[in-house]
């Protein structure tokens, strides 16, 4: 098999700038690239990447999803360390807490153009589960 490597995740937008600066505060990521209608975020440290694409069509999802409503196609999941800091964090760079959270141990929130994301704290159990960077 040849290989290959997932090298980012990208997130329309109708200003791809102004979602990345989003998630550059967000995560404390730094900006990899950057044209007129595209960046990329990178992890301190290297590994996957988060770009952003503007789109002038781009529609916020609806969560939950409703019939007849933009969906959803994907999510981001993002582990931490405090779940109450960390949401803290979300609401002030932009983020809005979703009036639907399902459940008890994770926080779903909305970007500044709709997208979903969720804050949780990873169960030690689960070998997939990236170890959440230290602050510092």
């Amino acid at each position: 098999m040849a290989h290959m490597k997932l090298s980012s995740t990208v997130l329309e937008a109708p200003d791809a700038r102004d979602l990345a600066e989003f998630y550059r505060q967000l995560l404390g990521w730094e900006v990899c690239e950057q044209e007129e209608n595209w960046v990329t975020l990178v992890p301190p440290g290297g590994g996957t990447g988060l770009s952003f694409q503007s789109d002038t069509e781009y529609a916020s999802p609806t969560w939950p999803s409703k019939p007849g409503q933009q969906q959803m196609q994907a999510h981001l999941d993002i582990a931490v360390e405090d779940l109450e800091a960390a949401s803290a964090h979300a609401l002030t760079t932009g983020a809005t807490l979703a009036d639907y959270q399902p459940q008890e141990d994770v926080r779903v929130f909305l970007d500044p153009v709709g997208h979903p994301f969720c804050l949780y704290i990873p169960e030690e159990s689960l070998s997939c589960d990236v170890p959440v960077p230290e602050e510092g």
